[in-house]
């Protein structure tokens, strides 16, 4: 233990260090022009996974909304697309791990020009269960995870830097 007024100034120095510099911001400002406000149209879905192309709208919509940059059906800027892939597989012999893969091509378009164009592919790692319905409920965790990084990767190749 030092003395009192040199753990006052170490404390001191820590605060400031930890403070110089560095600031939180809103992905708002780093979409495209004129991609200051976004709308999601949901998405088309050309898999046999009922939920997906819901659960990647939805996903996306929350990404935008998490920068700032979320806006209504009146928005000058707009993400369309499709999910072209939910596809699940066991990964070892005795199915007792899978992997999901989740893959989307998606549109910016701004004043009713396509701006920018990805395809964006996500993979998630699950176990498996005896009981059908727990195995279920994990492929749908993993779907919900993957949809979650996949429109954080989308958003994110969208912005400038």
């Amino acid at each position: 233990m030092g003395h009192p007024c040199a753990r006052c100034a170490a404390l001191a120095a820590l605060l400031a260090a930890a403070g110089c510099g560095y600031s939180f911001t809103a992905g708002k400002a780093r979409m495209p022009a004129g991609a200051e406000r976004v709308y999601v149209v949901p998405f088309a879905n050309k898999t046999g996974d009922a939920e997906v192309g819901a659960q990647v709208t939805a996903a996306l919509r929350e990404e935008l909304a998490r920068r700032g940059c979320a806006g209504g059906d009146g928005a000058p800027a707009r993400l369309e697309g499709a999910v072209v892939r939910s596809q699940f597989a066991p990964t070892t012999p005795e199915a007792s791990s899978y992997r999901l893969t989740l893959e989307v091509q998606v549109r910016l378009v701004v004043d009713d020009k396509v701006v920018a164009e990805q395809t964006a592919r996500r993979l998630e790692d699950y176990l498996g269960e005896v009981d059908a319905l727990a195995s279920e409920g994990r492929r749908r965790v993993a779907l919900h995870l993957a949809a979650t990084g996949l429109a954080r990767d989308v958003v994110e190749r969208f912005e400038t830097p």
